[in-house]
């Protein structure tokens, strides 16, 4: 039967059938993008690209993301992004976790045009709030720049680690990747992991474009120990209107594999290599807890209470 375009529930379910026929070929998209992109990170390990650009549903809106996460890479962030984006009141439409958008323009090359995609990206319905989560974009210095100009008032979510268990984690995961494409760990893989860890080199970069007010610096530790009120300010910070909402935790595990093994000469090391960035840390980001972190402990300050 033809749909009668006179009749407000004919034009209802046909709009409903365009958006769900453009949904589903978006979908076959995303899955073809998917397997590009492990298919050529298999031959030369190239940068991410950014998915198919989703549907907009009938009534929702796109534009800049209302919060982005930006770091660091083996913090627990895949766990924390999944608990914000179970809030009834976040929409999270394409697809991977990390968007990796602006990943290619590490020559420069970012345009107004590509501003407005990178807002395509986040439909959202009235009221609520949307945003993603790459990691590498408070590793990259081309990155905060682009991202201040491409959503000025986002909220900025990091999340920091131990420097040397961060390590450790993050050489774990190049090894399992280059397993995957039967190559050797890359000789640069140590470096790199090592300077993922330089977490107050980064910070200040990063606090050249957006203000202080903007950005929720989390401990990783505290999150993992204990994860509502963390999560409680961080639904505070993007400006949920329901601070009480408690996901499943239990279907948001901690992913933690086990770690390479490191003698202790080697930590010491690392620790020592680590010590300037993670003082300088401390002293200008107080919510910081060093005693928290097990290779930096003894750095902390005795509480002054009682």
């Amino acid at each position: 039967m033809n749909a009668n375009p006179d009749n407000p529930h004919d034009s209802l379910r046909s709009a409903a059938r365009s958006w769900l026929g453009r949904r589903r070929r978006w979908l076959s998209g995303v899955r073809a993008n998917r397997r590009r992109r492990v298919a050529r990170a298999a031959l030369d390990g190239g940068l991410d690209a950014a998915p198919p650009v989703p549907p907009c549903p009938p009534g929702w809106s796109t534009g800049p993301p209302d919060f982005v996460g930006v770091g660091v890479q083996r913090c627990g962030t895949t766990r924390w992004f999944d608990l914000i984006a179970a809030h009834p009141e976040v929409d999270h439409a394409f697809g991977p976790r990390e968007l990796h958008f602006f990943d290619r323009f590490l020559m420069g090359g970012h345009t107004a045009a590509d501003i407005a995609r990178y807002h395509s990206y986040f439909p959202r319905q009235p009221g609520h709030k949307t945003g993603e989560w790459t990691p590498l974009y408070i590793s990259a210095p081309w990155v905060p720049g682009m991202l201040a100009r491409s959503a000025p008032d986002a909220r900025l979510l990091v999340l920091l680690r131990d420097p040397v268990e961060r390590y450790l984690s993050g050489i774990e995961l190049d090894v399992r990747i280059a397993a995957r494409r039967g190559a050797p760990l890359s000789r640069y893989a140590p470096f790199e992991a090592y300077l993922r860890g330089l977490y107050h080199e980064q910070l200040t970069r990063l606090l050249r474009h957006f203000e202080r007010s903007q950005v929720l610096i989390l401990q990783y530790e505290r999150c993992t120990g204990a994860p509502l009120p963390e999560l409680r300010r961080t639904f505070e910070f993007i400006g949920l209107s329901d601070l009480d909402f408690t996901p499943d935790i239990t279907r948001h595990p901690e992913r933690q594999l086990e770690k390479p093994s490191m003698s202790a000469d080697a930590r010491s090391a690392y620790a020592e290599a680590y010590t300037p960035d993670v003082l300088r840390l401390a002293a200008d980001f107080p919510e910081i807890d060093l005693a928290l972190w097990p290779n930096f402990s003894h750095l902390a300050v005795p509480s002054r209470a009682g």
